[in-house]
This record gives structure tokens, sequence and C-alpha cells, in this order.
């Protein structure tokens, strides 16, 4: 098979196999490996950043075997605890009702779809600002730059230690700020993720606190569905890369996020049920097998300016082609997203509804992503047990109303699905929340 047309899985296991990586690692805890030996089946690039570890390749994650870069030219390849746990979103959302952004033409608040521009707003609105406590801050760098030298210890999955040397590798900075008191380096996302990956902060943090003297302060940004969350972290242990450390969070948003019971219950009621049977099976759209909803608004708001192959929609949400079938199918399901013929292929394109419902404002939008869900029965029925008991609804009771209705055709695949749906009827209820 030509290089670059295998999977990232697939290419890792043939490299695996061939530099007897796994009993190198039981030797000696580590394997070093240059860009060029991985360049042999596919381009660097696409084999060693891995964001999150939902976009670990199975034959890195199944061997709990992670990846760092030691240089411009090497990695380091060892069974490295790597990411951090983004908290849930479940927090209040601190409405700023005195940083409204004034009138520019050329931000439109119902259209945020780079990470560029998410940073933007966070300076322009006075978000960032409040967020760190002070004022006057002021963007001074960003872009790639090499580490330096230095050397860490890293944690690994049994409970050991690992020494990493580095010496000038390549970080990517979002954004890089300053005020009178500190600097401040700001990993932004546009894309929800349960997790993310320490080295967006380590490297930048290790490269700058050798330049400054000014205290650093370490920012990790997520916009997605109007909503921006704002995490700061800091290093116990500046040698020490397992040493992170929360120290707070907070959510913003410009619009008004309040959501009561009584707007969902009149949302029901409102709502006509239109599927009942073999979730539109017919035409080609399956059951939903996605938990992440979040993760769905974050590829509709992707889609907004351009359609996008499977494979594309995978490299963007940082997960492999089967997740992204998934996601898609979620999307479809919801009649948010079609596929379309293109030049030589198909790709994921935006119906007219989900155009629509970027040009809402955020509680419009929450309550239309709740209509579509409730115009399914099987969501109608979890909906009102919650209402009626005020308990969410068990996954064993929701395997049982897909048997019902005739929801999943696949007996090996019914507990994941119920699964989903239990994470969207929670998304549901969460609003109120926010």
């Amino acid at each position: 098979m030509q290089k670059n047309k295998i999977s990232a899985n697939e290419a890792w296991k043939e490299i695996i196999k061939k530099y007897d990586i796994i009993n190198r690692i039981n030797e000696n805890g580590i394997f070093h490996i240059k860009a060029s030996e991985i360049k042999e089946f596919k381009e660097p690039r696409l084999m060693a950043k891995w964001d999150c570890t939902s976009a670990l390749p199975e034959a890195l994650r199944n061997n709990k075997i992670n990846i760092l870069p030691n240089s411009r030219s090497s990695y380091v390849l060892g069974r490295f605890n790597l990411y951090e746990e983004l908290p849930e979103l479940t927090e209040s959302v601190n409405k700023m009702d005195s940083a409204e952004l004034p009138a520019l033409e050329t931000i439109d608040i119902n259209s945020i779809t780079s990470e560029s521009a998410a940073i933007c707003i966070l300076i322009i609105s006075g978000i960032l600002d409040d967020f760190l406590g002070d004022r006057d801050t002021v963007e001074t760098f960003n872009g790639r730059m090499g580490t330096g030298e230095f050397d860490f210890s890293v944690n690994t999955v049994d409970g050991g230690k690992q020494i990493i040397s580095v010496k000038n590798a390549q970080c990517e900075i979002d954004g890089g700020f300053e005020n009178d008191k500190d600097v401040i380096i700001l990993e932004a996302k546009n894309v929800v993720h349960e997790d993310f990956h320490i080295r967006q902060l380590y490297y930048p943090y290790r490269l700058w606190e050798q330049k400054v003297s000014k205290p650093i302060r370490l920012v990790f940004s997520v916009y997605s569905n109007m909503i921006f969350r704002l995490f700061e972290y800091r290093f116990l242990d500046k040698n020490n890369y397992s040493s992170i450390e929360l120290v707070k969070a907070k959510n913003y948003s410009l619009q008004e996020t309040h959501i009561e019971i009584s707007d969902l219950v009149e949302i029901r009621n409102l709502t006509k049920i239109i599927f009942d049977d073999d979730c539109r099976e017919d035409d080609n759209v399956p059951f939903i097998q996605a938990n992440s909803f979040e993760r769905v608004i974050s590829l509709l708001e992707n889609l907004k300016e351009n359609a996008m192959t499977k494979e594309q929609i995978a490299e963007l949400m940082e997960f492999d082609e089967r997740q992204s079938d998934y996601y898609y199918n979620a999307g479809a399901y919801l009649g948010l997203f079609v596929k379309r013929i293109e030049g030589s292929g198909k790709r994921v394109t935006l119906t007219r509804l989900g155009e629509q419902i970027l040009t809402m404002n955020y509680k419009e939008r929450q309550l239309k992503f709740v209509q579509l869900m409730l115009q399914h029965q099987i969501f109608a029925d979890c909906f009102d047990s919650i209402i009626e008991t005020g308990e969410l609804i068990e996954i064993s009771e929701i395997e049982k109303l897909m048997r019902k209705y005739n929801v999943c055709k696949s007996t090996s695949t019914i507990h994941r699905r119920a699964s989903s749906v239990q994470c969207w009827i929670k998304w549901v209820f969460n609003l109120v929340n926010l």
C-alpha cells in the first residue's frame, strides 16, 4: 500500500512490529524513534500529534503507549500519562453584562468558527482580563517556536516515572500575552474533547520560563456552542510534567443562557412525534452511537465554512474514521448533516436546517436541539420519565424502549447506543444548570 494512503493506525502497527517497540519499552521503559523512520510509513506530522486520548491510534492506545517530541527530528515512545481530563460543563455560565462587544462589522458572535477568532473575542470582550483578574492584557507573541533544551520527569501508567530530555523540539503557541504582572500562555480549541495533551501547555511554559522574569500563567480555552470555557493550570514542580494542577475554571457567554425546566416542558408539549420506528434506517440513517452531544455541536459549527470528507472530519475532531461516521450519523439523525457528491467523492455538509440553527441565538439554538431530539419517540419517552420521576432514566430501561420501538437492529451495539441516549438526555437537562 502506498505511503500516506494507509491509516495512522495501520502505519503504527507496522512501525511497532518492525522496531519491536513493545519489547524495547518493556526492557528500557522508553524507545527513541527518528522522524525519518516514521516517514518510511507515513508523514510524521500525521503520526505524532494526538491532542486528546480519543485521537490516539488503537495500535498505541491498546498498548498504553504515548509519544512525545524530543527534538525537531525525533520522538520518544513510552507508557506515559500525557493527558489531563477537562471538567464537565456543569458550572454556571458567567454572563458579562459589562463587557459587551463594540459594534464591529467584522465580528459576528453567532459565527465564531476558528480558534484565532475565538481569541480575538476573548481580548476584545474583556473576558480574558476578567478571568485573569487583571487588565490591559495585550498579545505579544504566538506561532511556532523552538523549545530550547530542558529535562523533565513524567509519570507512567504503572506508577513509575521516566526522565525525558528535550533539545529544540517544536511547539506552537496559540496566544502569548503580557500585562503589568504576568506573562500568559493560552492554548485555544474550538472543538470539544474530554481531555487535552499537557504538552500543549508544558513545552511553551518551559520555553518561556527561561526567557522572562514575570510569573507565567497558563490558560486553556475551549469555545463551542456560544460558550467560552477557560481553565487556568499551573505546574507545582516545573521539572515534573505530571505535576499539573487546575487553579480555577470559569465559563462565559456574551448572550443570555438562562433556560428553565418550564422551557423544556413547553418544547416537549409543542413537539410532534415524527419518528417512531426503525430510526429512519430506510433513509440510511442509523440510530445514534455518539455519546458527546457537545461534539455533535462542535462538528456542526465547523461545517459552516466548508464541507468535509470523512477523513477531514476525523482529523478536525481528532478521532478515528469510524468515530467520524458515528458523529456524522448522529447529526444526520437530527437532520443537521447530509452527504453530497462533490468532485471525486462524498463530503459532509450542513442541511438547510443545520445552517438555520447557526443563525439562532444561544437559547433558541439549544431549545431547537431539544425539539429535534423529542421528535423521536424514544427521546420523548425518556424525557417524560425524568419529568415524572425526577431521576435519570437507567440504561437498562432505555434498552427496553429501544427494543419496543425497534430502533437498534444490532444486539451487540444496543448497550452502547442506549448509553448515547442517556448522555444526550443528560445534556438536555443540564441546560437548566447553565
